[in-house]
């Protein structure tokens, strides 16, 4: 049992939308774990008038119910038979927790889909992913996915009681502005949302006791709990080479993976089978290289040069053994390792304010020359364009690369984010670094 209050999450309305569908797949909760998925889940059960948990990892002796998985009445008797309750339909919510334990329990949602339509069914799965490489089209037009990250930085405003706040933030734009008091204290708050992170877990522990101490210690927890899964990833795959190449992501951050650089007594082949791992995890999300002379972005990217990033600010910040109060105290948020955690905060929040039916891909442009070297940290889709959007830890800094990229690709607009207010210089847009959601607004 939950003992913590639910913190409001933006995937909450779109559980519920679901929930009042009038035709509705079977939905599977995605995402690394520890990031809510349960949780959620159970906050969506409370508007049923009942609510079945089942987790299939603890549970072995029910797994055996899901062995003719094409017969989904004859499961769901099984199941009421087990619970001491009926299920019902259109009255009950379902929920398969770790359901990559039991294979027989995925193949079967297709079949609840296609005999039962009207019991409301979730499933997730801390290792969940695994289980989908090794059924690649086990339910397609049958399934819906619906994927989650940790906490954003707006979700972060609601726990702390801050709604209001958070409204006039994403009211703002640049013909309004923002006054400049609430522009310094959505800075402090960003300060300290990157020093605690979005994991739910270390959200609810400031929450509950403002105590940044608290926050280091469940991020620790984390660190070691995500550490232990790795011997769970894939059993020929040695658990202290992935543990390796996952330090090596964390020490590389802010720049090109450089797969040579990354564990000693392995070959590429081998750090490149332990990262795809870490990334089928949602541990490590790559930033790939694309040419960005068109969209989608995805159709010019080169896997062979990529950036990496870690799931959270917060954990990164605690592999690399950081004191928190380091980001919590300072006075501006070009603090830490040159920027890089602007950086990882800006990629990381635009995908959690993205479409959650879709898993979306981050890229970023690079050109070197024998004469100059230009970068942008991210090339964006807003309507049918590609935008370069650079990331500064400051209000300071020059923006050669961003002119390069507009001059090359003739670029109606560029974006700068940092730590300024609102802003316009030419053709570029000076963005808030707490501010992504507003530019996943903008239409073409």
């Amino acid at each position: 049992m939950e003992t913590n209050p639910y913190l409001v999450r933006h995937i909450d309305p779109i559980l519920q939308d679901w929930k009042n569908a009038s035709q509705r797949k079977p939905l599977l909760l995605r995402g690394a774990r520890q990031v809510g998925k349960s949780s959620a889940v159970r906050q969506l059960g409370r508007q049923f008038e009942s609510f079945f948990e089942l987790n299939l990892e603890a549970l072995p002796e029910v797994r055996s119910f899901f062995s003719d998985y094409g017969k989904p009445a004859a499961i769901q008797e099984k199941l009421s038979v087990y619970f001491g309750k009926n299920i019902v339909p259109g009255q009950s919510l379902l929920f398969l927790d770790e359901i990559q334990a039991c294979p027989e329990a995925l193949y079967s949602l297709r079949y609840f889909y296609e005999q039962l339509p009207d019991l409301h069914i979730v499933a997730a799965g801390s290792l969940l992913e695994f289980a989908l490489l090794e059924l690649p089209s086990f339910g397609v037009g049958r399934i819906r996915s619906l994927f989650l990250y940790p906490f954003s930085f707006d979700e972060f405003l609601m726990a702390l009681g801050e709604e209001r706040l958070m409204n006039l933030k994403n009211k703002a734009d640049q013909k309004s502005g923002l006054d400049f008091a609430f522009h310094t204290k959505l800075i402090d708050y960003l300060r300290k949302f990157l020093a605690i992170g979005g994991m739910p877990e270390a959200v609810a522990a400031y929450v509950r006791g403002r105590s940044l101490q608290d926050v280091q210690s469940v991020l620790d927890d984390l660190s070691i709990s995500f550490q232990d899964d790795f011997a769970k990833y894939k059993t020929r795959v040695p658990a202290q080479r992935i543990f390796g190449v996952f330090q090596s992501v964390v020490n590389q951050m802010g720049g090109k993976y450089v797969v040579s650089k990354s564990v000693e007594h392995a070959n590429d082949r081998q750090v490149q089978e332990a990262l795809n791992l870490l990334i089928l995890a949602g541990l490590v999300i790559p930033v790939t290289h694309t040419s960005a002379n068109g969209i989608p972005a995805g159709a010019e990217a080169n896997p062979k040069k990529r950036k990496m990033l870690v799931l959270d600010p917060g954990l990164y910040q605690r592999l690399l053994q950081l004191d928190l109060a380091q980001v919590w105290l300072t006075e501006d948020v070009n603090l830490i390792n040159k920027g890089v955690l602007a950086e990882l905060f800006v990629g990381l929040e635009w995908l959690k304010y993205g479409n959650p039916y879709e898993r979306e891909s981050l890229y970023y442009w690079h050109r070197e020359t024998s004469t100059s070297n230009a970068e942008v940290d991210y090339v964006v889709q807003i309507g049918s364009s590609l935008v370069p959007l650079e990331v500064k830890s400051s209000g300071k800094g020059r923006m050669q690369s961003l002119h390069r990229f507009m001059t090359e690709k003739n670029s109606e607009r560029g974006i700068r984010v940092s730590t300024e207010n609102y802003g316009q210089l030419g053709k570029i847009h000076v963005i808030p670094l707490y501010a992504i959601r507003k530019i996943r607004l903008w239409d073409s």
